[in-house]
């Protein structure tokens, strides 16, 4: 009678001590999928309503470390949708002197709403036409306080989201910042300006980084908007174009400010009212 070879079991803990490693590490990829598995999800459902976002604030609207985000993103191939705008060169600001007032911001950092609006705009093309948003931004609480639409790249359109502004935040700024575009050194933009009490402030031409605030707030709105030739008409286009802004403002969170502008001024207020109090 043949007697069969006892097969002798082996622990994980004998095992680990063969391959001179610890017997944790056994675990360690079984546990770590689960784990990579769970944040995928989380990632794809942050992704559902705010299809533009990266890995930085994918991370700060999760609470979890961004090099951790980074990595499962990498590991399961998921990519934002990314596309960025670029601002027209208009022909009749170029080769035009400089203004002769200077950058009164380049080392201004504001402590409250208020003191620093900058302000610029940008272009839309959509079925073959051009749709020109300007804003107003106050560089404090990054939040977009005025805004027009036109089909033109006018004084009127930058006048327009000036006064749309002090209308909704009932005062006028310290310092307006601003490219040197003819459409603000325009006499009657600046007359107003002035009459208003407001400090102007220029860029150097050819700087596009000296109003990086409002250049920054652009790439990311171009890439919430994503592809306009989607719309059906013009209108749903200017409508999803104030929607797209009132999601900046109320919900995007503003790596700056590790929350959105909104709830940044909000919780400013209430430290003042605490503070007074």
């Amino acid at each position: 009678m043949e007697h069969k070879e006892e097969v002798k079991k082996i622990t994980k803990k004998q095992l680990a001590k063969q391959l001179g490693v610890s017997r944790s590490s056994l675990y360690y990829k079984k546990k770590r999928d689960v784990i990579d598995e769970k944040i995928k999800k989380e990632i794809i459902d942050v992704l559902k309503d705010n299809p533009a976002y990266g890995h930085k604030r994918i991370a700060l609207f999760l609470r979890r470390d961004k090099k951790q985000v980074l990595r499962v993103m990498k590991k399961y191939g998921i990519k934002p949708y990314r596309r960025r705008g670029k601002k027209p060169v208009k022909k009749d600001d170029q080769g035009r002197e400089e203004i002769g007032i200077e950058n009164y911001i380049k080392t201004f950092c504001p402590i409250k709403p208020n003191i620093v609006w900058v302000s610029d705009f940008t272009y839309i093309k959509y079925q073959g036409k051009f749709f020109y948003v300007a804003t107003i931004m106050d560089v404090f609480t990054r939040e977009i306080i005025g805004i027009a639409i036109d089909i033109n790249h006018t004084m009127m359109l930058v006048l327009d989201a000036l006064k749309d502004a002090i209308k909704r935040i009932k005062a006028v700024p310290v310092y307006l910042h601003m490219d040197q575009g003819s459409e603000y050194t325009a006499e009657d933009f600046m007359n107003f300006s002035t009459g208003q009490g407001i400090q102007l402030s220029f860029s150097k031409k050819a700087s596009p980084w000296e109003n990086g605030f409002q250049e920054s707030f652009y790439s990311g709105f171009k890439l919430d908007l994503g592809f306009v030739d989607r719309f059906e008409s013009a209108a749903e286009l200017i409508e999803t174009i104030y929607l797209t802004i009132h999601y900046y403002n109320n919900k995007r969170i503003h790596t700056k400010l590790n929350m959105s502008p909104v709830e940044f001024k909000y919780q400013y207020a209430q430290k003042v009212l605490d503070f007074v109090s």
